[in-house]
């Protein structure tokens, strides 16, 4: 049976059976000389044998690789009689394959790792009695008891009790974060996304020291944990620019090579020597211009790169993304959720001239409570706080969206707009009147986001909310700058005086409000045709502007389906901090991929004129596998990158 180690042991012996023949051979008289034989062919047999399973699958998918080339090579040396020459390439070349294979085992097994994070058995209380099932038995609706210091079994939100959890598998933040019960249990059933971050929780992180009860919302299967861990595998199969560079230049220089090999075999007719030096000679150039190094060169950090960033929450979906990421030199914000708390409240209420504040709050109740925008939950939210025992919302019915401008609904037999200024007096909706406006541009001048409400042929009057700026935004945009993004705006929906008023605060220059969601997709088209620009938000209303961006960036992805589909990027905590990490790691992981290109590319083109000009076929693999080893332990200190006070680079 074949071991995971069988390879490196099977070199080790390969190499022990060379040392001894040659020994025999060069130093103890008397000894029959069929011994050193049998201990070379044996080494062949050892060192092969790997090489041999690899090019026979490779040849049956017709492809013509490192592994063939060494065993014609190895061949050649052995018809030539020179076994022991065969040998140690045998040997230096299972040895490297051995050692790459375990190197690169390393970074796989990183991504592995988060598919156990996951408990395999859940406590679920089902007809009133607590059951331990495997989890893959679990229902959405089921509810699951998990104790103090244990890892949470699924994807839910929680029903009972108050716990500080460790969301670091899953989102990678540092610290505990606060949990406590939803309010409204029906709310969440039926809205398992727009569930508030403190009541969410995630399978694979760790439960602190309250006990706590979770409602189960999806399957262990569709899980965020279950999710991360298929996305990062994919992401695997998405080339960089650099890979697909590498293998169109594999393409035309691995034939190049092979003809340069067999117009070599002819050497001899040209230059006075024997068949059996041009032969060798062939051979040689064969091992030396093998693009192995160049092969793994930026596969090995692409991997490296995204097991590193899943490590701390964040999802890079291959290497075109990764590689891009580092590129950029200007980021686009979306205000609401990303610059922003995204959890806006009402500040003002002003109603019209004869209208009761109450009444202007129960219609607006009525209709915004059918919705799930964060301005329609602020108004559901603080509307309830202040009607009290008094809310009376009226029945709303034919609820109908105005992307990017507002909402409509019936009431009573009239029509409801609830919206932006610019809505009203446009499309067949009724204009303002003047003391409306007046109060709307009174609000808009002290930086709060205003809605109008109006019922059938009366303005009821004005709503103003205020969300308040993320407490690290200032902080990370400044790393931003220190790793080298020189530009970054922000893109809102918003009254320019409102977008203008959070991007002083968070330390922004510009700031481009009154945009409607194609107007952000033609302002991201408009940056692309100068610079390469990321978009950032929140997945769902920018994904438009995400696609047309060179790259696009999800923040708190780990509680939306649309957001993990939709990015390129997929910061899986609500955290702005960790969009400077996932920039400076991407610029590291793009050092690392020049860094090793360079090397590959060095040694192929040192080893080629040296071995036609007579370098041995044991020096040329030595450093051929040489190159190839410290490409793969390059790419492999990626792993060890700490996003602690990222570095200046030009």
């Amino acid at each position: 049976m074949l071991g995971a180690n069988t390879e490196l042991i099977f070199s080790l012996l390969c190499g022990a059976l060379l040392g001894i023949g040659w020994v025999i051979e060069r130093f103890v008289a008397g000894m029959p000389a069929w011994l050193p034989m049998a201990c070379f062919i044996s080494a062949y047999f050892f060192g092969g044998f790997y090489t041999v399973r690899e090019a026979v699958d490779n040849i049956r998918l017709k492809r013509f690789e490192i592994d063939t080339l060494m065993l014609v090579a190895a061949a050649g040396a052995a018809a030539l009689g020179s076994w022991a020459e065969g040998a140690l390439l045998l040997f230096l070349f299972s040895l490297g394959h051995a050692l790459e294979h375990y190197a690169m085992g390393r970074a796989k097994r990183a991504i592995e790792a988060l598919a156990k994070l996951a408990p395999e058995v859940a406590s679920v209380r089902r007809d009133g009695q607590i059951t331990e099932i495997r989890v893959e038995e679990l229902r959405v609706g089921d509810v699951v008891l998990v104790r103090p210091n244990e890892r949470l079994p699924a994807d839910g939100f929680i029903v009972v009790g108050n716990s500080a959890i460790n969301q670091a598998p899953v989102t990678g933040e540092s610290i505990p974060v606060d949990k406590r019960p939803v309010d409204d249990v029906d709310l969440a059933r039926a809205r398992p996304d727009g569930v508030p971050s403190d009541s969410k929780a995630f399978a694979g992180t760790i439960n602190g020291a309250g006990a706590i009860e979770i409602e189960v919302t999806r399957r262990s299967s569709e899980s965020a944990l279950a999710r991360v861990v298929k996305m990062v595998s994919e992401a695997e199969t998405r080339k960089s620019a650099t890979q697909r560079f590498t293998d169109k230049f594999e393409r035309v220089f691995v034939p190049a090579v092979l003809a340069l090999a067999f117009l070599l075999l002819f050497a001899w007719v040209v230059v006075d020597e024997p068949f059996r030096d041009s032969f060798y000679r062939a051979m040689a150039v064969l091992v030396a211009a093998s693009p192995c190094a160049l092969a793994i060169a930026t596969p090995s950090a692409v991997l490296s790169g995204i097991a590193r960033a899943a490590r701390s929450g964040v999802l890079i979906k291959g290497g075109a993304p990764l590689e891009e990421l580092g590129s950029l030199s200007a980021i686009a914000f979306d205000k609401t959720g990303t610059l922003t708390e995204g959890r806006p409240r009402i500040t003002d209420v002003i109603p019209a001239e004869g209208i009761a504040v109450e009444e202007l709050l129960n219609v607006a109740l009525a209709v915004e409570s059918q919705s799930d925008h964060p301005l329609a939950t602020a108004i559901t939210r603080d509307a309830k706080k202040h009607l009290g025992s008094s809310q009376n919302p009226p029945n709303a019915l034919d609820i109908k969206s105005l992307t990017g401008r507002g909402v409509t609904a019936t009431i009573a037999g009239e029509t409801v707009w609830i919206g932006k200024l610019e809505m009203f007096g446009s499309d067949d909706v009724p204009a303002l009147d003047t003391a409306t406006i007046s109060a709307v541009e009174k609000l808009r001048e002290n930086g709060r986001t205003t809605m109008v409400v109006r019922h059938g042929q009366r303005d009821l009057g004005t709503i103003g909310l205020m969300d308040t700026p993320r407490a690290d935004a200032k902080g990370a945009l400044q790393e931003l700058r220190e790793i080298g993004i020189t530009r970054m705006i922000m893109i809102s929906g918003d009254h320019q005086k409102v977008a203008d008023a959070v991007a002083s605060e968070v330390g922004l220059d510009e700031a481009w409000g009154n945009l409607m969601p194609e107007d952000k997709v033609e302002a991201i088209r408009k940056l692309r045709q100068t610079t390469k620009v990321a978009m950032v938000g929140d997945g769902v209303n920018d994904a438009p502007a995400m696609a047309n961006s060179t790259v696009g960036i999800a923040m708190g992805a780990a509680g939306s389906d649309v957001a993990l589909e939709t990015a390129d990027v997929a910061l899986m905590a609500d955290d702005l901090k960790n969009l400077p990490f996932a920039v400076d790691l991407s610029r590291h992981t793009r050092s690392v991929i020049r860094q090793n290109v360079f090397i590959s590319l060095g040694v192929v083109a040192f080893l080629v004129p040296a071995t036609i000009f007579g370098l041995s076929i044991g020096v040329a693999v030595a450093m051929h596998e040489g190159s190839t080893l410290i490409v793969v332990f390059n790419a492999l200190r990626l792993l060890a990158y700490s996003k602690r006070s990222p570095q200046v680079r030009a």
